[in-house]
């Protein structure tokens, strides 16, 4: 950040103004040792973030302890608050942040959020002796690839029919380490082939139950991954073709302020932050008392609540899409020309409004699940499933968006052109909510067959039998 407000604020690193007098093939470039810092910058950015993004949520879970039936209740509320300080600053950003670099400029715009970052590290380094450090047992990566290469090394020798033959280290090993121990589990038999006793120390021969079942957890989690795909897919449309339709519309708001078509996308945020309040308030307290489960509904039912969420939010931005082509038709918007319609921009806010909810209950399970349902050696690594559905998604979005519109031209009726008046944008939201139904019936499937992990202390029984108490009492 310090890097991006030096590129757009020292004279030496941006190029030089370019006066409305000057056309613009005369403007004089920027250098490539301008390209090179701000670009420069921007993959530094997104470096830090895939470094940071995984961990940070992952340390701050486990501040709480798991055998602790208070901390635990806290815990469960944790990834509420959690995202709901990300999507703070996000609407931060959206609204004040950008008005700065619109009309004050991009070096104190820039500026802001550099001291912000500066002051967080300043805070983070006088909190590290309080906080609660768990302690590194070495790469998840090489622990996975392990069993894998020895259950293919042993895929010849025979199961034996007792668990208890495979091989473990003793209990005091791992409450030496500070680490859990986790019993045999049929799922995924192969697997345990890894742990066939043998003659051999050597790890990729020979791997322990835990090592095993740990790697079980991980791959268990790429199906519903994978699920996720889709949906992040969708939350991307918010970010390019919504902003794109609101630049068709009536943005004006009185005689003198015309709306900017991106910060509808602020929508989508307050729609988030309120559903957060109002789920974690009113509707765990309420969901809690019905199913006994301290979590009121599970992860999984969150997470397909939120993929029905998805389903309506192209549904609607399909008939919405139907009703603003009609005007376009009404008004003899061409295909040459791309008119402002006599439309309000607003019509456009179920869908934005309805992208908030749908993330407040799919972006929150799945960074609690991936977290929760991920061994405790390996946390982070199941974090990193949640940032990489993400990515995915994103990249997903693109092909799905250049696959269509090539198709559609090349039959001579194209769904995304430059002019969307001469588009059929709500068809493509129309295909894009048949395969949200799709991947949610996908999804159900799933988890129907997925077997929660094994809890690492009984602290989540103590509060399911506190609910039980206080609903007998009532």
């Amino acid at each position: 950040m310090a890097l991006l407000t030096a590129a757009v604020s020292i004279p030496s690193l941006k190029p030089p103004p370019c006066s409305a007098s000057i056309s613009r093939e005369n403007c004089k470039q920027a250098s490539k040792l301008q390209l090179a810092v701000f670009f420069g910058s921007l993959y530094l950015l997104a470096i830090a973030s895939g470094g940071t993004k995984p961990n940070i949520s992952t340390m701050g879970a486990d501040q709480f302890d798991d055998f602790d039936p208070k901390e635990k209740a806290q815990k469960l509320s944790f990834f509420n608050w959690w995202l709901f300080t990300v999507f703070s600053g996000i609407l931060f950003a959206s609204t004040f942040l950008v008005y700065i670099q619109d009309n004050v400029g991009w070096s104190l715009g820039y500026g802001i959020p550099t001291i912000g970052l500066g002051v967080a590290i300043l805070l983070f380094v006088v909190g590290t002796p309080f906080y609660r450090h768990k302690p590194p047992n070495g790469s998840p990566f090489i622990t996975m690839a392990n069993v894998i290469v020895a259950a293919i090394w042993n895929w010849r020798l025979p199961l034996p029919n007792d668990p208890n033959q495979l091989h473990e280290l003793d209990l005091q090993n791992y409450s030496k380490n500070g680490t859990f121990k986790i019993d045999s589990t049929p799922s995924l038999r192969f697997l345990n082939k890894a742990a066939i006793r043998r003659v051999s120390s050597d790890p990729w021969r020979i791997c322990t139950v835990t090592e095993v079942e740990e790697t079980k957890q991980m791959v268990r989690m790429i199906p519903i991954m994978v699920c996720s795909f889709i949906p992040s897919a969708m939350v991307a449309q918010t970010h390019t073709l919504f902003i794109k339709q609101g630049t068709t519309l009536n943005r004006s708001i009185g005689s003198h302020f015309k709306v900017p078509p991106a910060s509808l996308y602020a929508f989508v945020t307050i729609s988030m932050l309120l559903t957060i309040l109002i789920y974690d308030r009113i509707f765990l307290k309420i969901m809690q008392r019905v199913t006994k489960n301290p979590r009121g509904i599970t992860m999984l039912q969150r997470m397909g609540i939120g993929m029905i969420c998805h389903v309506l939010v192209m549904t609607v931005a399909s008939q919405v899409e139907k009703h603003r082509l009609h005007i376009a038709a009404k008004y003899g918007s061409s295909a040459h020309e791309q008119k402002e319609l006599p439309l309000t921009i607003f019509i456009l806010l179920p869908q934005f409004i309805l992208t908030g909810v749908a993330d407040a209950f799919l972006l929150i399970a799945n960074n609690e699940f991936f977290y929760d349902q991920a061994p405790e050696n390996m946390k982070s690594l199941g974090s990193s499933y949640f940032t990489t559905s993400l990515g995915i998604g994103n990249f997903l979005s693109t092909f799905i968006l250049s696959k269509v519109s090539e198709i559609t031209k090349r039959q001579g009726n194209g769904w995304i052109l430059n002019n969307l008046n001469a588009s059929h944008l709500n068809y493509f939201y129309a295909l894009l909510a048949v395969m949200s139904s799709v991947n949610f019936f996908l999804f159900l499937l799933i988890s129907k067959f997925y077997v929660y992990k094994a809890e690492v202390s009984d602290s989540i029984q103590v509060l399911t039998d506190e609910l039980k108490k206080k609903k007998s009492k009532a």
